[in-house]
């Protein structure tokens, strides 16, 4: 009982100390930075194009940005490719559509954590236009 006294005046005497030097005791507890880069786990999920019926879903993701991720329009498809990568504090997803008259076009977005979306541009190389993209998430 002597021992939990002398620790709780050690503890108090320790705030009191830092709070008497100008330094709050919650300024010393290690928190993650601001605007650092959120884990690629944050992907896994169901993604739905803003204009159409267009739908990403991303099962998986490896620590080397490799997704486990299917697209729909709204016929199940195959990526060729499909990869998350980190550019300074931002995620940036490639994904590369090759089956069904595809022939290659690309979706090249990037994910806003404030509004939870994926945005960015998708590229139809059959018909040679470039389309501004939102995927929202719904699952």
């Amino acid at each position: 009982m002597k021992n939990a006294a002398a620790g709780a005046c050690l503890i108090a005497l320790s705030a009191s100390v830092a709070l008497t030097c100008g330094v709050a005791l919650s300024d010393s507890i290690p928190r993650p930075a601001t605007g650092s880069t959120p884990p690629f786990g944050i992907l896994v999920g169901q993604w739905t194009r803003t204009q159409g019926p267009y739908v990403i879903t991303i099962d998986a993701v490896d620590d080397a940005g490799k997704l486990d991720a299917g697209y729909a329009n709204p016929k199940p498809l195959p990526f060729y490719r499909a990869e998350a990568t980190r550019d300074g504090n931002a995620i940036k997803l490639f994904f590369e559509l090759r089956a069904g008259g595809y022939g290659g076009s690309t979706y090249v977005l990037s994910y806003d954590p404030g509004s939870d979306s994926l945005r960015g541009v998708y590229d139809q190389v059959v018909v040679k236009q470039k389309f501004d993209v939102v995927f929202t998430r719904t699952k």
